[in-house]
């Protein structure tokens, strides 16, 4: 008899003594999901905090504090297991699939960054063309200083080799990139003769350009110089301009600033493909 009468409870009690202690799981604990957005929210605001008391040649660092916000904001979203579990299924599967496609994305375009990270040019090259960056009232900036260092290695093992210096005066800068650069090469030993400027450019796609007015792009063998970070986009760029014996020497780049760095090139990639600029 005990079975029958507890078989002959209502329906509706059942029904909802079940969905409370369903709702009852749900609640305890942090979803994983917000705990993985807080933590990357803070280390993004941790990192962009120790950029700027570093310094830094722009202001692009200030994203890390934004994209830092950002996920804060998704990290509370998702804490909250029952509002999260309100939004249709399709915007649930809209969301995932662009955050997947997006991670996706980054890793393939980081992974061909890095595949020139260290890029070796051989011996005897026609010209060499550094690319420019950010020049101060107190001389070149550590990026831009890298890329002379290491050009003038080069040079002096291979002293036939011509060299072309390629930026343009910024707003912020006292001279242009590519006069800043003579100097620093010819205080190196590097002789005046050469030394060919090109002094117009304002991006990677324009140092490329204008310097192959200075040279055979369809015959001489031409290195490009910068960051290590940058040698991939700017050996597709010359690619897609015609130069077509071109090899690359990878100068290095502070360690610390390696993420801003990666994410700005993430950036710039992304940018140079939709503009069509990468070969």
């Amino acid at each position: 008899m005990q079975r029958k009468k507890n078989r002959l409870i209502p329906f509706e009690k059942s029904k909802k003594v079940i969905y409370l202690e369903r709702r009852g799981r749900m609640q305890r604990g942090i979803p994983f999901g917000a705990l993985f957005f807080w933590i990357v929210g803070i280390c993004c605001i941790l990192y962009c905090v120790g950029v700027a008391v570093v310094g830094f040649g722009t202001y692009f660092f200030l994203i890390w504090g934004v994209l830092g916000a950002g996920a804060l904001l998704v990290g509370t979203f998702l804490a909250d297991r029952e509002r999260v579990r309100r939004l249709p299924g399709w915007l649930r599967a809209a969301a995932t699939t662009v955050f997947l496609a997006g991670t996706v994305l980054f890793c393939a375009v980081e992974g061909m960054i890095f595949s020139q990270y260290h890029a070796k040019p051989r011996p005897g090259a026609d010209y060499i063309i550094i690319l420019g960056a950010q020049w101060k009232k107190q001389g070149p900036s550590e990026v831009l200083r890298r890329r002379l260092d290491s050009a003038v290695e080069y040079l002096r093992e291979n002293p036939d080799t011509i060299v072309i210096v390629s930026g343009g005066q910024g707003s912020n800068e006292p001279i242009s990139e590519a006069a800043g650069m003579r100097q620093y090469l010819m205080d190196a030993g590097i002789g005046a003769e050469k030394i060919l400027m090109e002094d117009q450019s304002t991006d990677t796609a324009e140092n490329l350009a204008f310097s192959s007015l200075l040279l055979d792009e369809a015959n001489d063998r031409v290195v490009i110089v910068t960051n290590n970070f940058h040698m991939f986009r700017a050996l597709k760029i010359a690619e897609k301009q015609g130069y077509a014996n071109v090899e690359g020497l990878s100068a290095s780049a502070v360690a610390g600033l390696a993420p801003n760095n990666l994410l700005r090139e993430f950036l710039g990639v992304v940018k140079d493909f939709l503009m069509g600029n990468l070969g």
